[in-house]
């Protein structure tokens, strides 16, 4: 009896233990520095990069190298089998959008960063993604709204924070 309900307990923690904790996003927004802000994105970007999957995260190892080495449809592929295997994982789809956004393809990359959000919507990289597709299509009020969300979650993120700035200077007539 005993071995069971040690089983079923086991198979039910692995379930959902994927992914950073409420804790982890409470550390990055109350972070004192800077640097302590980074390191504790950094743990929470390599929560991201589990999917509960062996086979998809081995997968999405590959894409993230071919992405980085400008491999795009390559990584596109792979991401795309990622999701095929775990329609769940919310940075499969965060990484494709932003595969989608190099390629000039807004209305994939806007289809897939809401993904992204709607399966994590602490997906500070998303909300930035968003900002930058938004954008993109002409959009700087929706734009600006995004990145502050981004803001909302990791306040020194330094890319939702020059971009918030740079279109708060435009929105004000002191553009470039």
């Amino acid at each position: 009896m005993f071995k069971a309900f040690a089983f079923a307990s086991i198979l039910m923690l692995s379930g959902q233990g994927y992914g950073p904790s409420d804790e982890m996003f409470e550390e990055l927004k109350q972070a004192p520095s800077e640097e302590e802000a980074a390191s504790v994105a950094l743990d929470i970007w390599a929560a991201w990069m589990e999917s509960g999957s062996a086979a998809a995260d081995l997968i999405m190892e590959r894409a993230v190298t071919a992405q980085s080495n400008g491999e795009l449809e390559l990584a596109r592929e792979l991401y795309d089998r990622v999701i095929a295997i775990q329609p769940e994982y919310a940075e499969a789809y965060n990484r494709r959008a932003s595969v989608f956004l190099r390629e000039d393809k807004y209305d994939e990359a806007l289809r897939d960063v809401n993904k992204a959000l709607e399966l994590e919507p602490r997906h500070f990289a998303a909300w930035t993604g968003l900002g930058r597709v938004l954008e993109e299509l002409g959009a700087r009020d929706e734009a600006l709204e995004a990145y502050r969300e981004a803001l909302k979650i990791h306040p020194t993120l330094g890319p939702a924070k020059s971009a918030e700035a740079r279109l708060v200077k435009e929105m004000n007539g002191q553009g470039l």
